[in-house]
């Protein structure tokens, strides 16, 4: 009997052993494959869950889409998985820069007003316009440099929404349906400033990361009195497919070539995030499964 109970209680202390070992082995490699996700997502295929219904009906709210960062720039990591902590990055030069009419995943460059925004945030829009364009929208018709912007596929207006006041840039009476034109900076461009115009180009500047002020008679960039600036990054103007339901460039600005990170290529799964999660058989039944497989154009 002696026996037998010894061997059990080696038994039993060898699954215990075994159990704590593969616990063990487990927080050892997960640093590794964090790592591994963080390096993939930064240079080739990234994953993003489309928040809004802003692009509708090219992708809609609860797409879950691969994105290729590859064309415009691999970056080193961008954010550690799972917390959404922003990392200092560095974007490698890319194929491809961001042309009119292609989807565009971006950094959120932030409000009108933001330096910098308040937090760390993916977008996804329409390239419309890109550096050295002039864009205008006359009664919803979009135009650039001149030449009617026919609307997307799968684009759609809301007629219901109305007519909303455009928020940037500062001190226009722009609307949604008629903004504009609105030059798009570019590399070298040469901005006039002055004490009558430094509020539309004062975060614009910062960004840019200099030093912006003014007095009674004199703006003043980096400490010194300034007729002009020279702007250091192209830039583009993205827009929502779903024309009336969309918070976009012409709410908050230019988008930065730098922050373009990827353009989405095909829906992987698709469901509705306002079921929650807890209820998962709630939830898996609403999956739309004519969206998997959806690519985007």
């Amino acid at each position: 009997m002696s026996k037998m109970r010894l061997k059990k209680n080696i038994k039993a202390k060898e699954k215990e052993e075994s159990f704590g070992q593969s616990i063990i082995n487990t927080i050892k490699i997960l640093p590794q494959a964090i790592l591994f996700v963080m390096i993939i997502n930064g240079i080739a295929i990234a994953s993003f869950v489309v928040p809004t219904g802003s692009m509708e009906n090219e992708v809609m709210t609860g797409d879950f889409l691969f994105v290729n960062k590859f064309k415009y720039g691999p970056t080193t990591p961008q954010v550690i998985p799972l917390i959404n902590k922003p990392l200092p990055f560095y974007k490698f030069p890319g194929f491809w820069e961001p042309e009119k009419q292609d989807v565009i995943v971006f950094i959120y460059p932030g409000d009108r007003d933001e330096v910098e925004a308040s937090q760390f945030q993916y977008y996804l829009k329409r390239c419309i316009a890109t550096a050295g364009d002039t864009l205008q929208i006359i009664d919803k018709v979009v135009y650039v440099n001149g030449k009617e912007y026919p609307l997307p596929e799968n684009g759609k207006f809301i007629p219901e929404i109305g007519n909303r006041r455009a928020g940037f840039p500062f001190g226009t009476s722009w609307t949604s349906n008629n903004y504009g034109p609105l030059y798009i900076p570019k590399i070298g461009d040469e901005i006039p400033v002055s004490l009558e115009n430094i509020r539309q180009w004062d975060t614009f500047i910062r960004r840019e990361g200099h030093d912006v002020s003014y007095d009674s008679q004199n703006v003043i960039i980096d400490g010194n009195i300034a007729k002009s600036y020279t702007v250091e990054r192209d830039y583009c103007f993205g827009m929502g497919d779903n024309r009336d339901n969309s918070e976009d460039s012409r709410a908050w600005g230019f988008i930065p070539y730098d922050n373009v990170v990827g353009t989405p290529i095909v829906v992987y799964w698709s469901w509705d995030t306002n079921q929650p999660l807890a209820n998962i058989i709630s939830k898996l039944a609403t999956t739309r499964f004519d969206r998997i497989g959806t690519l985007i154009d």
